[in-house]
């Protein structure tokens, strides 16, 4: 051995002398003899698994070196996070099978193709299981464990692995979070006692905000399976979708003073679309679990807490895809010791369940292989057969004034390798035309007929009314799309055009001539904003239109709706062809049209030189973040301004916040949150000076509590019961939990003049309703651009005790102080990246804001 490996392996190993949380590689996998030629994770580490937290890169050294030392793997680089950290699978199976790998591939994916899934013998197929760790990156049994199922997958030289080798190929995605899981074992391993510390107060177990659970823009990347808006989210859709796999596993953590828990989970809270086999085979696997914890003493528990209903989630997302989702979530240890209710929690206990369940998950794929491949065919052929027999045969989905938010939707269903196609006819269906050019097809006679009904889901009753996760996600609602079903007598293949294999958002064009007098493009195009501010930045004179205008160009009149941006060409700092070649770029980044105008008078509508053009300023944007603040509301906020709109956002924790700092910044986003740490004089001042407040849900409610707005909550009615009414106790958990509105989709109606509505067209639109407040109508009748409809549930379960607070309520509220505005949206408009289509309420608060007249406010 050469000197400077042994020097390195010494310095390795002195962190093991001093700590007693090791325990020997027996401790975590069963006996067998390992080939000595493979690294244990403890030879390569310098220390055993479980002593120290392992970050992304040592992780990722690992698994390059099994990749370089075992014929069994291959690793494979499928993306790149946001931060540009790898994003990896292994490739696990037999010598034998990799030889043949992609012919296995091809014929396993032929299992899900009911016209060539009957000539499959699956008695000869492999199992191809699916076994993922750690989406959330503060939840860190899960990647630590697997390491070790790794090494003996790698390494073992028993009977069983060498059959599991054999008979299933295992799709290893040992980290499914590297940023989030970086930044934990960071925040862990600095605060290490070497004298381990299970006092819960020890700063060890109280990580600093945001906190690793999320992704780099602080999203839960295991709410993104369906809508795949995250790099780590298309990746892995891409490598399910590659293989669809039997079996998926997603391994979790939870509070520590729980125990284990394995799938399944509530039984009356499944979606209506899994099929009642699917808990079966998901029960019967469960068996496996309970043996392989019964012989070494964990406590566990199934079918309680946790539920299989959105299937944006890891272990609901299969279920509508002929494959058994497994959920385990791991008592956390939050660190490297906890005391909890049942005592001691050490890391390596932790990890000790996530190996033997990963393992006894491929214990249940072998001997239920031949069960899971036949449940996998038989899916896809119900599923084509239940299509033939829906009324309804295809989807039609259109928008004519937003052709890249159209696309995106595409973009989405293509992901989940739902075939869509181009809609060539005109075609009129529930009240809506749709047209070629702005409208595509989506046939439900199709594999993926299950996943698409999911994503189409409009349900409103249900057999249970509590949801861990959201209760209505209609992905054409979250989109502001125009769809509907069509039915035989509606639907003709001759409607089908080209079927889109990619999508390619629109080329920007200028279209200017050497006469041109100004410049204008709608505000409809999703990146508008993008474009916007790209012209403000280079500190062009840009205005915005607020009423409509019929504008002279090259071609002839041309219409231009309410908020349209309007260029002059005679600019303070950028004349001629600078200026054009800036339109240019501006256009391209927009993804939209820019037309040049040959004369400021127009003389059916307001002329260009009008007062009724305001002169937009550049957003200078804060949004206030830590201890109190939302972490994934923020981060919405942040991901939309920084990745779409191409816009600088300065991030400021709230006990930063001082009257120098906020003279900098015209616009400030408060995210969902308690503010109890700021200073309302100092917003106030702030405010009354010019500034516009961009005030999201629970930060609305903080405003009225210190008087800075003018917005009065409808109180939630009390039950009311009879003083000799009892229940029983047992119920008590479930009957509370049943009156949460954890996320729907209410109908409201736009103002469609209001500078908040710019850049929509119809005055319905669907906006995704959490939570329980609900403000009353504006006395101010200018002031409230967004109100619920009077029958506002479109999807998803309400309370009854909310169901009259709804019908009325103001959804957007406008106040101000002196020459500033206060924005308050008492919705989420960016929930999850994937609602797209309330994403430009939030940035007409932060283009606009300051625009709106002074009549038209609340002022408190």
């Amino acid at each position: 051995m050469k000197l400077k490996s042994l020097v390195a392996m010494l310095c390795w190993s002195i962190p093991a002398l001093l700590f007693s949380q090791k325990q020997p590689l027996d401790y975590y996998l069963p006996s067998a003899k390992y080939d000595p030629a493979i690294p244990t994770p403890e030879q390569f580490f310098g220390f055993q698994i479980g002593e120290w937290h392992l970050s992304h890169d040592q992780m990722l050294a690992y698994y390059r070196a099994l990749d370089a030392a075992s014929d069994r793997i291959t690793l494979h680089e499928y993306g790149r996070s946001h931060e540009l950290r790898p994003l990896i699978y292994l490739v696990i199976t037999s010598e034998k099978n990799h030889a043949n790998l992609p012919a296995i591939q091809r014929e396993h994916l032929a299992l899900c193709d009911p016209e060539r899934s009957n000539k499959l013998d699956v008695s000869k197929m492999p199992v191809v299981i699916y076994q993922g760790f750690s989406i959330h990156g503060n939840e860190p049994s899960g990647a630590n464990a697997a390491t070790l199922v790794a090494y003996r997958l790698a390494a073992a030289q028993d009977e069983e692995t060498l059959q599991l080798l054999d008979k299933a190929v295992i799709i290893f995605d040992p980290c499914f979070n590297p940023d989030g899981a970086q930044r934990f074992s960071t925040w862990v391993n600095s605060n290490r006692n070497q004298n381990l510390n299970g006092d819960n107060t020890d700063r060890e177990y109280h990580e600093a905000w945001p906190g690793g659970r999320f992704n780099h823009y602080w999203f839960d990347l295991n709410r993104d399976w369906l809508p795949g808006q995250q790099p780590e989210s298309t990746g892995r859709i891409a490598n399910f979708q590659a293989w669809r796999p039997n079996i998926l596993t997603d391994h979790h953590e939870m509070g520590s003073n729980s125990t284990f828990f394995f799938m399944p989970g509530v039984p009356s809270r499944v979606n209506p679309l899994t099929p009642k086999l699917n808990q079966e085979l998901t029960a019967k696997i469960g068996n496996y679990h309970a043996e392989a914890l019964d012989a070494i003493g964990s406590l566990y528990y199934a079918e309680e807490g946790y539920d299989d209903f959105y299937y944006g989630k890891g272990s609901t997302y299969p279920d509508a895809q002929g494959c058994i989702g497994i959920l385990f979530e791991q008592a956390s240890s939050r660190g490297h010791l906890h005391n909890t209710v049942n005592g001691p929690l050490s890391f390596p206990f932790t990890i000790r369940n996530q190996v033997r369940t990963a393992l006894s998950t491929q214990r249940a794929a072998i001997s239920m292989r031949t069960e899971l491949l036949d449940y996998q065919r038989n899916f896809y052929k119900n599923s084509l057969e239940a299509a033939r027999h829906d009324n309804r045969k295809a989807f039609v989905v259109g928008e004519k004034y937003d052709r890249a938010r159209l696309l995106k939707f595409v973009e989405m269903l293509r992901r989940q390798d739902i075939h869509v196609f181009e809609n060539q006819e005109k075609i009129k269906a529930e009240g809506v035309e749709f047209v070629p050019g702005t409208s595509f097809l989506i046939p439900l006679e199709q594999p993926q007929y299950k996943l698409i009904l999911g994503m189409f889901q409009r349900d409103t009753t249900f057999t249970d009314s509590i949801f861990y996760d959201i209760s209505a996600w209609t992905m054409p609602l979250a989109f502001n799309l125009e769809y509907a079903g069509l039915k035989g007598s509606d639907f003709s293949k001759k409607q089908m055009g080209k079927e889109v294999l990619s999508t390619q958002l629109p080329d920007g064009q200028l279209f200017a001539t050497a006469d041109n007098y100004a410049f204008a493009f709608e505000w409809d195009e999703y990146f508008a904003p993008a474009t916007l501010y790209f012209l403000l930045k280079k500190g062009l004179l840009v205005k915005m239109a607020t009423k409509p205008f019929t504008g002279t160009t090259a071609s002839g009149q041309r219409n231009f709706n309410y908020g349209t941006i309007v260029v002059p060409m005679q600019n303070p700092n950028l004349t001629g062809s600078a200026l054009k070649e800036a339109l240019q770029t501006a256009a391209q980044i927009g993804h939209l049209d820019i037309y040049g105008l040959t004369t400021g008078l127009n003389p059916n509508s307001i002329d260009l030189g009008s007062n009724n053009m305001d002169v937009l300023r550049k957003p200078t944007v804060l949004l206030l973040t830590g201890d109190g603040v939302s972490a994934t509301d923020a981060g919405e906020v942040w991901h939309l301004l920084d990745t779409r709109y191409g816009m600088p956002v300065t991030k400021a924790d709230l006990t930063d916040v001082n009257p120098k700092m906020l003279d900098k910044y015209n616009v400030l986003v408060m995210p969902s949150g308690n503010y109890s740490s700021l200073n309302p004089a100092t917003l106030g001042a702030w405010v009354s000076n010019g500034g516009t407040l961009v005030a999201l849900e629970n930060a609305v409610k903080w405003l009225e509590s210190k008087q800075m707005v003018s917005v009065t909550f409808k109180k939630i009615p009390e039950e009311t019961s009879s003083p000799t009414m009892r229940k029983p106790y047992v119920g008590v958990s479930e009957d509370n939990a049943s009156q949460n509105l954890n996320g729907a989709i209410f109908e409201a109606e736009l103002d469609l003049t209001h500078p908040m509505a710019f850049g929509y067209r119809r005055p319905k639109l669907p906006v995704f309703r959490n939570g329980e407040l609900f403000a009353e109508p504006s006395k101010n009748a200018y002031a409230m651009p967004l109100a619920y409809s009077s029958s506002p549930l479109l999807a998803g379960f309400v309370p009854k005790k909310l169901k009259p607070l709804a019908k009325g309520s103001g959804a957007i509220l406008v106040g101000g102080q002196g020459g500033g505005r206060i924005i308050c949206l008492l919705d989420n408009p960016s929930f999850r990246a994937f609602w797209y289509g309330t994403d430009k309420l939030l940035a007409n608060a932060i283009f606009f804001g300051n625009t709106i007249s002074g009549q038209a406010i609340e002022r408190k």
